[in-house]
């Protein structure tokens, strides 16, 4: 008897402030990775996958949505010296 195929839905990862979690410092959606993090991560010139190492709770698309959020806000993801 074959199974009738799933539609799975899929929720996109952002980034989210709730004074609950971290005292509202923003994270990775579904997660208490502070987008700060990732983007100091980015900064040091990390590659994504020792960033998904450090950090197994992180979405596969969590830091997409970490580097979507920093244009949005105006922070630089350059590398620092």
């Amino acid at each position: 008897m074959a199974f009738p195929r799933r539609e799975r839905n899929y929720i996109r990862a952002e980034v989210v402030s709730n004074p609950s979690i971290l005292t509202g410092e923003p994270c990775v959606s579904g997660t208490r990775v502070p987008a700060m993090t990732i983007v100091e991560e980015l900064r040091a010139g990390e590659t994504l996958p020792t960033i998904f190492h450090h950090y197994p709770s992180l979405p596969f698309d969590g830091v997409e949505a970490v580097e979507k959020w920093a244009r949005d806000n105006g922070i630089s993801l350059e590398p620092t010296r």
